[in-house]
């Protein structure tokens, strides 16, 4: 009976553990009302786990200026960023293409987000393991505004 209940109890431990794995990861990243950055500037998931960032650009900031979020390719911040500078040729990278610059780098994109707005960006994070950078690419704010998506077990 004892060894019943011990491997019952040791089943739903297990079983509660993962589910916590598989569920999706929610985070909420805010650009700063002031400078250039995002309140979150790292987090981990799991490979293949589903991830929902929704991004907010609060109403009362200072700087007035819109803000997206793209997650890149490890070891591709700064091509990606400097891909966004150079958008500015186009005319309609911040209108159409939403500052996203053309480059097979960028992973996920999200809208750019006008203050007291918000997106939500949904994905499944990447198999590889790694350290995936995300920036807003409104040009100019890359270099500051930016983070690391850890794709981790």
């Amino acid at each position: 009976m004892k060894k019943t209940l011990l491997a019952l109890a040791v089943v739903a431990s297990l079983s509660s553990f993962l589910t916590v794995v598989a569920e999706d990861l929610e985070i909420t990243i805010t650009a700063d009302k002031v400078q250039f950055l995002y309140d979150v500037t790292e987090f981990t998931v799991k490979p293949g786990q589903k991830v929902k960032i929704t991004l907010i650009n609060p109403g009362d900031s200072v700087t007035r200026q819109p803000h997206n979020i793209l997650i890149c390719k490890p070891g591709t911040k700064n091509a990606v960023g400097m891909a966004s500078n150079a958008g500015l040729s186009d005319p309609e990278f911040l209108t159409t293409k939403q500052a996203v610059p053309d480059s097979d780098d960028v992973l996920f994109a999200s809208k750019l987000v006008q203050p007291d707005a918000e997106d939500v960006l949904e994905f499944t994070a990447p198999s590889e393991p790694g350290d995936y950078p995300y920036i807003c690419t409104y040009p100019g704010h890359w270099a500051i505004m930016n983070g690391i998506m850890k794709v981790a077990e």
